[in-house]
């Protein structure tokens, strides 16, 4: 698998609160654009983002799949790459002192085409993107608030389309 880590001004729980609101992908992964529905069970094994991907007017529907979840440590997702097969997308979280985490993405092709690629060049595509994920997750675990859902606002996680 192919990581990429960065270490986050955060404790491990606020991470994985982002990892468990399923409506903030688009927001941090890199190449999903809008994302359609989450089942009301995500993060839970099993559970699935329906999202597209691809730049606009280019935007394909897809979906990705939790295989595994460990709460407030881990979580693994199958993605699909559309044309291009099947990705495992591994999302470890290590405690760095107090208020600091190590968040780590491993990724590597499953199936498809993009599995027949060596490893080294899938990661010249893997890493850079992934690190641009990451930075972008550190900034809506850092600077997002409170969640609230209430009466007449857009629910953050589980069930419902946009």
């Amino acid at each position: 698998m192919i990581e990429t880590s960065r270490v986050m001004p955060a404790r491990p729980e606020r991470v994985f609160a982002v990892l468990a609101d399923g409506w903030s992908y688009a927001g941090w992964v890199v190449g999903n654009a809008h994302i359609r529905d989450v089942d009301e069970s995500w993060p839970a094994e099993g559970s699935r983002i329906h999202h597209k991907a691809g730049a606009w007017p280019l935007q394909v529907p897809d979906i990705s799949r939790v295989t595994a979840v460990e709460p407030g440590r881990m979580i693994e997702l199958e993605a699909r790459l559309w044309v291009l097969g099947r990705a495992r997308v591994r999302v470890v979280l290590e405690p760095e002192g107090d208020e600091r985490t190590k968040v780590t993405i491993s990724e590597e092709a499953i199936e498809g085409p993009a599995r027949l690629l060596p490893v080294p060049v899938q990661a010249l595509y893997l890493k850079p993107r992934n690190s641009e994920a990451l930075s972008r997750l550190e900034d809506v675990v850092v600077h997002r608030g409170p969640r609230r859902d209430g009466p007449g606002e857009t629910p953050r996680s589980g069930g419902g389309r946009v």
